[in-house]
């Protein structure tokens, strides 16, 4: 046996690591951002875009950001040519432009709520991945320190010759591991597997049998890089060439002089796929570079309109249809780069919004709806002078919301008197609720002490629910009882608290009802006992009904769950309470099954006495 001696870091390695890192960096980078959505058929309706997300969020949200962005563009865009078919219709039964008010989209929240679902579904699987990749690299680090110890010295490594073999087909079985550890990781398992193959004592043939072994992979793993410069998809090629690479890694040494030749072919035909892939994208970043620029122009022009000088009912229609053309170009224009795509949206949306809003407000305005405005909040100012001075708080501030939802219900007044009419009104408002918050500042120290009285009346309850003695009803009956004798707390502390002293008598509660369900059914016992023949039946009978009924309950509340969507307080705050009551109604079910149980044995008792 000659001692076989690897070098330390060959060149090769060192290329190896750089491309491994810069390769699972750039695979991230693809299918995170810019990886092209899957061909299907392109969605014609919002029905159809609403119902492609659905699909999404059965699939468990496994979709490309692109396609993701992609169909929330379809969908605006059929809203937008739905818009505009609705008001040339409006406008060819006879009605004005001006006039058309687009109808409310009724499809958005369902819209909207499906991309939340999808959102969700991709940060949880993002979260998964990242466990995985994190206890990866704890495995590969054991393997680590386990070959470390190993390559100790020359015993050692002969007797643990078939374990390292196993742990090296462990490394390559395990995948990802964090990009920011991948480069660290491979340079420390190439160093000790190539310092345990140092101490390594081997005889010629079985090292040259190795080295012939992972010439054949390598050369196999150059063969199938090579062919994927044919390849007609650039960015499925790159994914490829990124498992290869993993193998190749993971492919041990070849014979010294044939080293430098087996990388130099994997890495010139890996260079090609590289560059392919490079180009690709470039060529997609030039693009929307380009669309930036014409939609920019288009931003440029549209906030350039000067309208403040339209007086008459034809140069407004003229600038209407500059506007129109501008936006049906703007249709024409592909994506822009996609950290500034919807920031250029909003940018023209605005632009036109402006436009349109101040073409509406000319046909709409006019002198004898200011005046009247004029006369209404003047009338509003003269109810909140004469209130400002009250000192009846809760009345009186009833009566200025009452003011003040009124006054948003008016309309604007001439724009020389605006900001004077506004600020009278407004003093007045202030002047009051200033008065109120210094006459309420003591009710606040009240509400403080209240909030430790209750604190208190909760800790008392978590006493209680750990340590349930002999008394326990009454004693959270007292409790309960000093509870409803405290004040008003803070009210941005109400819930919290309140949700706390519910979530402690539930769990006293139920400790009680588990005890006198079971003193139940050994009461239940004994009053069977006592019975027989036709009143066992009759019993058994009563039972099974109940029995039944409470089934056909508890089927109906579940039904009713399923059809539940929650997305609010209150809606959430509902299925629980629901799902509660369900508990509780399958703890009767299980009770009466009880009792169903014990009659039965009571008469299979009584037939064997006969």
């Amino acid at each position: 046996m000659d001692e076989i001696k690897n070098t330390a870091e060959t060149e090769e390695q060192k290329v190896v690591a750089a491309e491994a890192n810069n390769a699972e960096t750039a695979s991230a980078e693809v299918t995170t951002d810019t990886a092209a959505p899957e061909k299907r058929n392109e969605p014609t309706t919002k029905a159809e875009v609403i119902d492609r997300l659905k699909d999404i969020v059965y699939n468990g949200g496994n979709v490309e950001r692109a396609e993701l962005d992609h169909l929330k563009m379809l969908y605006y865009r059929i809203h937008n040519a739905d818009v505009v078919a609705a008001r040339d219709k409006f406008v060819e039964e006879g009605g004005k432009p001006e006039d058309f008010m687009p109808a409310p989209d009724t499809e958005e929240e369902n819209f909207k709520a499906q991309l939340s679902l999808i959102r969700e579904l991709r940060n949880k699987a993002a979260e998964e991945q990242e466990k995985e990749k994190l206890a990866n690299l704890k495995r590969k680090q054991e393997i680590i320190e386990r070959i470390k110890e190993l390559s100790a010295t020359p015993d050692d490594a002969d007797k643990g010759y078939n374990e390292v073999k196993d742990l090296q087909a462990e490394w390559k079985d395990i995948k990802a591991v964090p990009a920011e550890n991948a480069t660290e990781l491979w340079k420390n398992y190439q160093h000790y597997t190539e310092q345990f193959y140092d101490q390594l004592r081997l005889n010629h043939e079985m090292r040259a049998y190795d080295f012939k072994k992972n010439l054949e992979i390598k050369t196999h793993l150059c063969e199938a890089a090579e062919k994927l410069a044919d390849v007609e998809d650039v960015i499925s090629a790159f994914h490829q060439l990124q498992k290869l690479h993993q193998e190749y890694r993971e492919t041990g040494p070849v014979a010294k002089e044939l080293r430098d030749e087996i990388w130099k072919r994997f890495k010139d035909a890996s260079t090609v796929i590289n560059k392919r892939h490079q180009d690709h994208f470039e060529a997609i970043k030039a693009k929307e570079e380009e669309n930036l620029v014409k939609k920019t122009e288009l931003c440029q022009k549209v906030e350039a309109l000067e309208f403040g000088e339209l007086k008459t009912y034809n140069q407004w229609e003229d600038m209407t249809k500059q506007v129109l053309a501008m936006q049906a170009e703007w249709k024409t224009i592909g994506f822009t780069p996609r950290k500034v795509n919807n920031e250029v949206f909003e940018r023209f949306r605005v632009a036109c919004d402006r436009f349109f809003q101040a073409k509406t407000a000319y046909f709409k305005a006019n002198r004898e709806k200011l005046n009247a405005n004029l006369t209404a909040k003047n009338a509003l100012i003269e109810k909140a002078e004469a209130l400002k001075d009250s000192t009846d708080w809760g009345a009186t501030t009833n009566k200025f919301i009452e003011l003040q939802k009124e006054w948003k219900t008016i309309g604007p007044v001439a724009h020389k008197v605006s900001d004077a009419v506004w600020k009278r009104f407004n003093d007045a408002c202030n002047y009051f609720f200033d008065k109120k918050n210094e006459a309420n500042a003591g009710q606040r120290k009240e509400e403080e002490a209240n909030l430790e009285l209750k604190k208190a009346v909760i800790a008392d309850l978590e006493k209680l629910a750990e340590n349930a003695g002999d008394n326990l009803l009454q004693s959270v009956r007292d409790l309960q009882a000093r509870w409803n004798e405290i004040g008003h707390v803070p009210y941005n502390k109400k819930e919290k608290t309140y949700r706390r002293y519910r979530e402690l008598c539930d769990k006293i509660y139920d400790t009680l009802h588990e005890t006198a369900g079971r003193r139940r059914m050994d009461n239940f016992r004994k009053t069977v006992a006592d019975k027989g023949g036709s009143e066992l039946t009759r019993e058994r009978s009563r039972l099974q009904n109940a029995f039944d009924g409470k089934k056909q309950e508890i089927q109906t509340y579940e039904t009713n769950l399923s059809f539940f969507r929650t997305s609010s307080k209150k809606g959430n705050s509902l299925v629980a309470d629901i799902e509660k009551k369900v508990a509780r109604l399958k703890e009767d079910l299980e009770e009466i099954g009880q009792k169903i149980k014990a009659v039965n044995e009571q008469i299979k008792a009584e037939k064997a006495e006969k």
